[in-house]
């Protein structure tokens, strides 16, 4: 089954209209605190960036069709508060505490979040899996694109790329495999590299078919071509 996310590369959603340097950062001011309320909460430490994206993804098709951007983040994140047992549901749907939240001493104040969000979330891990391609090689993306550690779970292998011919254009080393860490199912790192593939291959009549799109891929998502 398609996944109702997976929009990338879609023909029929029109041209993407890049806005101007001089555009607000936030159309709306709810977007701006939906942005911050999504970090904070992240800042618990009650799940990773997989497993947020992934919240997003299950919405129900329906609601994920008609809601925004930022609408997606909060109601993937009341999910996760609910889930997590950061909330209960009641207390979402009246704003009121049953009791003092365990977690309140990791709550982010102003003065940390800018070196938090400097020093970012690196996803380079170890990995006993060595790499088996190198720049140049030939490799072709798995023709199924769904992961194959959980039946309907997280994977960032786009359908719009599978089963496409491309080349190695570099290693970047080992990193968190997201099949397995949206799922907590440990880092699962595995080499992860920047593959170029030709709009041509991707594409039934590409505008530019000479040029290529570039992906970071896992090596579990690639085969030798």
């Amino acid at each position: 089954m398609t996944r109702v996310h997976d929009m990338g590369g879609r023909f029929g959603d029109g041209a993407i209209t890049p806005e101007a340097e001089d555009d607000p950062v936030f159309h709306e001011e709810w977007h701006g605190r939906a942005l911050a309320l999504t970090l904070a909460a992240g800042g618990l430490g009650q799940w990773n960036i997989d497993i947020s994206r992934h919240a997003r993804e299950c919405l129900p098709p329906m609601d994920y069709a008609r809601l925004s951007y930022y609408e997606k983040w909060m109601a993937g994140l009341a999910g996760l508060l609910v889930d997590a047992d950061v909330l209960t549901r009641r207390e979402l749907e009246t704003l009121t505490s049953d009791m003092p939240s365990p977690l309140a001493d990791k709550a982010v104040s102003a003065d940390r979040v800018a070196p938090m969000l400097a020093a970012g979330g690196p996803a380079d891990r170890p990995s006993a899996i060595a790499a088996v391609f190198k720049a140049g090689d030939a490799v072709k993306t798995r023709k199924i694109t769904g992961n194959r550690l959980m039946d309907g779970g997280h994977t960032r292998l786009p359908a719009y790329a599978a089963g496409a011919t491309g080349r190695i254009v570099m290693l970047h080393g080992t990193h968190v495999l997201p099949d397995s860490s949206a799922h907590q199912l440990g880092d699962g790192a595995e080499p992860l590299y920047a593959v170029a593939i030709p709009a041509a291959h991707l594409w039934a009549s590409p505008e530019h078919p000479d040029d290529e799109v570039i992906l970071d891929l896992w090596q579990s998502y690639l085969d030798p071509a």
